[in-house]
């Protein structure tokens, strides 16, 4: 008989590192450059989550060229990297968890709306990426969340049926972009209170860091039950 294939799927800022902070600072930093002053917990609730063209659009007009997107994404992350870097590391528990899982058959992937540039800076930084059995990045997918596309994308390399699949996410638009994949969600409070993740029904587990979560116990949960 055929095991069934499991997957962890993981977003990546402000869940494998806790880091959203620094985003909202480079892009406030980024728009003040521009004359434009923005509300941080409005810009971090409305965009979290979100690729950085379709940001960029909403804030600077649809008119912007693919080009010039392109430009303005260039400048911005580079003012997240300069903040961040020496800030880099992983959330307490997180390296642990994969190892734990990896042993138990687990494939793990990472579904992130960062751009290639910050993918390489976190997972290579961190030296990660050999650990992970596939990333989709913002580059494989035309759709940010909360399209479900980067969470399909990550089931289907790993064989894993969307319902075999937990996503790791700290943001209200990803865990609905979990939810329309078929997926089940656990939530880390790095950015976000858990009152902010109430209305959603795919939610298993709640949780500070990865530190006390256990593998067996999240793939037996269910929204129903949790």
């Amino acid at each position: 008989m055929n095991q069934t294939v499991r997957a962890f799927v993981f977003d990546m800022d402000g869940t494998i590192v806790d880091n959203m902070a620094f985003h909202t600072q480079s892009w406030l930093a980024f728009f003040a450059r521009r004359g434009r002053e923005v509300d941080a917990d409005e810009f971090f609730r409305t965009t979290a989550g979100r690729q950085g063209g379709e940001i960029m659009r909403s804030y600077l007009g649809e008119h912007l060229s693919h080009e010039e997107v392109a430009l303005l994404s260039h400048e911005k992350e580079e003012l997240y990297r300069e903040l961040y870097a020496p800030h880099l590391a992983t959330v307490s528990g997180f390296d642990a968890l994969i190892g734990t899982a990896r042993a138990d058959g687990v494939k793990l992937a990472v579904a992130s709306a960062a751009p290639p540039s910050n993918i390489d800076f976190t997972l290579d930084g961190l030296d990660l990426r050999h650990r992970f059995d596939t990333v989709v990045c913002a580059a494989d997918v035309e759709r940010g969340k909360p399209h479900p596309d980067g969470f399909l994308l990550a089931a289907q390399r790993c064989g894993a049926a969307p319902e075999h699949c937990i996503v790791f996410e700290d943001a209200p638009l990803g865990v609905e972009a979990a939810r329309r994949a078929g997926m089940r969600a656990v939530v880390l409070t790095t950015t976000l209170p858990a009152e902010a993740f109430a209305e959603f029904d795919n939610v298993i587990c709640i949780a500070r860091d990865f530190s006390e979560l256990n593998i067996a116990e999240l793939f037996a949960s269910s929204p129903a039950t949790n």
